[in-house]
């Protein structure tokens, strides 16, 4: 019988590809280790950008799993029939193993044979092709070889089927998206034809170029090798296009997919969209139970907003004024203002409440949110509260504002409103219409596109050569970790632990659990440990053993849920052993001298160190075992 609930479709899409060889591995945590080139986890290929490039994966060649995923880039979109802020994402990869082919049999089979989808709703897109890569028509022979009709196959630029590096470089390619036909009458085309009536419901990526900064071989001028490098930085950090950059057929051609379960189960349940799928169904009725006001479009925030909070907070994260912490008060605060738009009211809070039912729905599958739900509980409840005193001083800005003016709000005033002190553009309209006022929606436009390309700006400055792009020097600064992880516990004691890192080309950041500022002694005692570990040339291995196996042998490790069967430890001669995807340098004497730059708070109960490392090898050698 065709899986049709939410949960049964997570399990067919799990069964069918281990029947298919592929090992079934735990989902990553929302929060990105060693990649600072994301807040969230976007999608499934993010924790495996190691693997892509050639990392040996310790579940072998293929892979499948379900991977929870952020993504805020179309937060204002939410609250129409597909859109949503927190999603699941089912994927299977193959680590240079499978390629189109197979890849396209298996997607064919699983829509048309488990998911018993008819095959004439079905529609396909391929990649035009542009000066980078050439038409996909590959592609296109594959899906007609299962029974797809050349008339329901269209081919799209770059921008529709083409996935882009997880940062500025990295591995990518053409890929193949697969639309079920939504409305009631016959199909028409596809997508490229006729793009209204199709909803994408899977995406099968061929990662078969490796995007990076054009060789200085390659280029007319005559600027010397530093300058040269320096460039390439340059590009890198800003993601400049065109002559500058270039797409290098990959040695290990991979696949990454992604199929997003809620709109798969809006088919599956003949759904007209995914707030209506029996999760998130139970999810709104909560919220219309305590609403004493209409408005469809508000509760499918709510609905969406505190169920990605739930899940945030869950996997550690606080509301805050910055990085994962800012985007989530951001969530929580558009729900409390879809709240009142609502008249929810309620004791106290109404959050924790609509927290409660995405604990019910959901803790079945992700156990934490179950283990996890004071905190979840009460950091919704603080921040709905402290909120509440932020609208009054909204308020009290807003009247000046009234006094200011004489037939309506400047633009300028009605973005600070709404940055500042979380005012969405329709509450301050609605105000201002009140007071015989109109807003000035241009200037408020105006304003709110340029704080975003400062904020893409700065951000990519930030976020610039970060380790997914797997350069010499990240490999190098990365690999230096490991020795200032185990140094600092030589100094400091056993109760330090890795909370973050951040690692680009120049330096890297490093955040672990302590209590208090180090002092001048400890820092140079620190220094001085990895620089000798650094000159005894150490070798550097891995071994493949499984979690009890890692914590008998005293490797480092937050052991929790998001590792598997088996994991991967590091270890540099006598000095450190660590839990680790990779990659690292050869030996120690590789990575040239340590120097720590700084030692800061990062956040309560937690140290930040920045730190580079000077000279080391040019052509940086991978550790044998990481080829």
């Amino acid at each position: 019988m065709k899986p049709t609930s939410t949960d049964d479709i997570r399990q067919s899409y799990l069964d069918f590809f281990e029947s298919k060889g592929h090992t079934i591995i735990p989902g990553a945590p929302l929060i990105p280790e060693n990649d600072p080139t994301v807040l969230f986890t976007t999608a499934g290929m993010h924790p495996l950008v190691p693997y892509l490039l050639g990392e040996p994966h310790p579940g072998g060649k293929r892979l499948a799993d379900c991977q929870k995923c952020i993504r805020t880039q179309d937060i204002d979109e939410v609250g129409d029939e597909s859109h949503l802020t927190m999603f699941e994402m089912l994927g299977n990869w193959s680590l240079g193993d499978y390629f189109k082919d197979e890849a396209i049999k298996m997607s064919f089979e699983f829509l048309t044979e488990v998911l018993e989808i008819p095959k004439e709703r079905l529609a396909i897109t391929c990649f035009r092709g542009d000066d980078d890569a050439p038409k996909d028509e590959e592609a296109a022979k594959f899906w007609m070889g299962v029974g797809i009709p050349e008339e329901r196959i269209g081919f799209l630029p770059k921008e529709d089927n083409w996935w882009e590096p997880a940062g500025q470089t990295g591995p990518c390619g053409p890929d193949t998206e697969m639309f079920v036909w939504m409305q009631e009458d016959d199909p028409k085309g596809n997508p490229e034809t006729h793009p209204y009536g199709w909803m994408e419901v899977w995406n099968d990526v061929f990662m078969q170029y490796n995007k990076q900064p054009r060789s200085s071989g390659n280029r007319d001028d005559n600027r010397s090798q530093q300058q040269s490098r320096n460039r390439d930085s340059e590009i890198a950090a800003s993601g400049e296009a065109g002559d500058e950059m270039e797409f290098v057929p990959l040695k290990q051609k991979n696949v990454d997919t992604g199929m997003g379960l809620e709109r798969v189960a809006a088919v599956m349940q003949e759904c007209g969209n995914v707030y209506e799928t029996d999760c998130l169904q139970s999810i709104m009725d909560r919220v219309k139970s305590l609403a004493d006001a209409e408005g469809l479009k508000h509760q499918r925030i709510i609905t969406d907003h505190i169920k990605a909070a739930t899940f945030i907070i869950a996997d550690g994260i606080l509301p805050s004024n910055v990085d994962q912490g800012y985007v989530l008060r951001r969530l929580i605060r558009r729900a409390i203002r879809s709240g009142r738009y609502l008249k929810i009211e309620h004791d106290g809070t109404f959050t924790p409440t609509i927290a409660d039912e995405v604990i019910k729905q959901y803790s079945n599958i992700y156990g934490n949110l179950k283990s996890k739900e004071k905190e979840i509980r009460d950091a919704l409840s603080n921040e709905e509260l402290q909120f509440g005193k932020t609208l009054k001083e909204g308020m009290k800005q807003f009247e000046k504002a009234v006094e200011k003016a004489s037939t309506e709000i400047d633009g300028v005033t009605a973005f600070h409103l709404y940055d500042t002190y979380g005012f969405p553009l329709e509450l301050t309209k609605e105000l201002a219409e009140e007071e015989g006022l109109k807003v000035d929606e241009k200037g408020f436009k105006q304003s709110f596109e340029e704080h975003q390309k400062l904020s893409r700006a700065g951000a990519g400055q930030r976020f610039s050569g970060g380790l997914a792009d797997q350069s010499s020097e990240t490999t190098k600064l990365h690999t230096a970790t490991h020795l200032l992880n185990a140094a600092l516990r030589k100094v400091l004691g056993d109760h330090v632990y890795q909370k973050g890192s951040n690692i680009t080309a120049d330096r890297l950041r490093f955040d672990f659990s302590h209590p208090e500022k180090m002092t001048k002694e400890q820092i140079a005692e620190v220094e001085r440990l990895v620089n000798e570990a650094i000159e005894a040339d150490m070798p550097i291995s891995f071994h493949v053993t499984d979690v009890d196996g890692a914590k008998k042998e005293g490797a480092i490790g937050v052991f929790d849920d998001r590792y598997g069967n088996e994991v991967k430890v590091y270890v540099v001669g006598d000095f450190s052993c660590e839990i680790c995807g990779g990659p690292h340098v050869a030996s120690t004497g590789m990575i040239g001298k340590f120097k720590i730059k700084k030692e800061e708070s990062s956040s309560s109960g937690v140290r930040r160190i920045k730190a580079i490392v000077e000279g080391g090898g040019e052509n940086i050698e991978i550790a044998e075992e990481d080829k």
